[in-house]
């Protein structure tokens, strides 16, 4: 009975960390990309992109900010999906956990090409190197790079999604519909970055599709983080022993 009890502390605990720092994730993403990104980068205009970063060179720096907090709370959910899924299928759970690491390092690199852009632009302000036609390639250069490292780092994190989907639909504790979510989320993100990464001349067609499985991408995982906020932990069953 002690034992039991602790395990479902710790299964409690866990679901309340994973909830936590997917809102946190999903704010600070919604920030740096959402708002940041959005409105600084401009797609095919290095003259007006180059200006914008060197006008908010300090909302800049506050994305890239953003940026690291979702690399933080990234490899925090992946502990806590992997404690929380673990008496499902344990070995399977590290799997998943596994992946989200692997995202999470990509995502890193992704994050340095940022950083690169910043030291381009600070060197540019000490007049050392670059005119203005080199700085707009090299900056659009990174940040193009930034994007496609991205995109092969989220083909990754759909099939993280797709494992926690699956683990998910085979517990007896979480809805099913969130396991179908979930599913529906991993197979959108390879999908969308897979032709993103290796179809780039149909990135119209791509965007397009994208628009309409954002709801699905969005909803995914953020709906589980609400359900392991709210009620993840908070009930066991025999079928959920450890495999």
């Amino acid at each position: 009975m002690a034992n039991s009890v602790k395990q479902l502390s710790e299964q409690r605990k866990s679901a309340l960390t994973a909830g936590i720092f997917l809102i946190i994730m999903a704010l600070a993403a919604g920030f740096s990309y959402g708002f940041v990104h959005g409105s600084l980068v401009v797609p095919d205009d290095a003259n007006t992109t180059l200006k914008n970063i060197m006008e908010s060179n300090l909302l800049f720096y506050a994305g890239i900010f953003g940026w690291l907090l979702i690399l933080i709370t990234d490899i925090v959910v992946a502990w806590a999906f992997y404690i929380f899924l673990k008496p499902i299928n344990k070995n399977i759970s590290l799997l998943a956990a596994w992946f989200r690491l692997i995202y999470a390092a990509i995502l890193g690199i992704a994050i340095m090409n940022l950083i690169f852009v910043v030291l381009l632009i600070n060197r540019a302000n000490d007049g050392t190197s670059f005119n203005t036609e080199e700085l707009q390639a090299w900056v659009m250069l990174f940040l193009e790079a930034f994007h496609i490292t991205w995109a092969v780092g989220l083909i990754i994190f759909g099939v993280h999604l797709l494992i926690v989907g699956y683990l998910a639909f085979k517990s007896d504790t979480i809805p099913k519909f969130i396991s179908i979510l979930l599913l529906i989320a991993a197979v959108s993100y390879m999908i969308i970055h897979l032709c993103y990464t290796f179809l780039p001349q149909y990135d119209g067609l791509t965007s397009l599709l994208e628009s309409v499985l954002r709801v699905p991408m969005t909803l995914g995982e953020l709906g589980f983080g609400l359900w392991l906020l709210f009620k993840g932990g908070k009930v066991q069953t025999k079928a959920q022993a450890p495999v």
